[in-house]
């Protein structure tokens, strides 16, 4: 068993992923169903086309701030990323890169589905993408620190 695994199966720190956990659901509802700026405009809009918006923030990324540009491309990417790096430590179930990607797609097409039901967002395809990127991206992570993690467990075992 992996050494970040084996510490995430202590009561403690399952719990204390267990809150992390909640507080990103509660933080991801809120943005994206109920934040500032989703109460004063009604969106009936969508883009089945891939590619599509993130092309369009490339290509005329001189006319977005760097603030939207960024939280366009790069924060859908981030927002997905304690899926990822989360589940795989509380379930053996959400192991393995397959399911998280899978997960990641399912989870964000539901949100995508309900903006685009009640009109808090925008349905596209290029969110999902880039989402479920972040879903991966985050198991990636996961892996990363997991052999960091065993390497320094070995080195300190070699230097007793």
């Amino acid at each position: 068993m992996d050494y970040l695994q084996r510490l995430a199966s202590s009561k403690i720190v399952t719990v204390f992923l267990y809150f992390l956990l909640a507080i990103y659901l509660l933080l991801m509802c809120y943005l994206l169903f109920f934040g500032y700026y989703r109460q004063d405009i009604r969106v009936h809009d969508y883009n089945v086309t891939p590619f599509e918006t993130i092309k369009m923030y490339i290509v005329y990324m001189d006319y977005f701030s760097f603030y939207v540009w960024f939280i366009n491309l790069f924060g859908n990417i981030i927002a997905f990323m304690p899926l990822g790096l989360l589940l795989p430590l509380l379930s053996d179930r959400w192991k393995g890169a397959f399911r998280i990607t899978i997960l990641s797609f399912f989870v964000s097409l539901t949100v995508e589905t309900i903006q685009l039901t009640f009109h808090v967002g925008r349905f596209d395809v290029d969110d999902m993408l880039l989402n479920t990127i972040g879903g991966l991206l985050g198991y990636v992570l996961l892996q990363i620190l997991q052999s960091v993690a065993a390497a320094m467990l070995v080195q300190s075992k070699v230097t007793k």
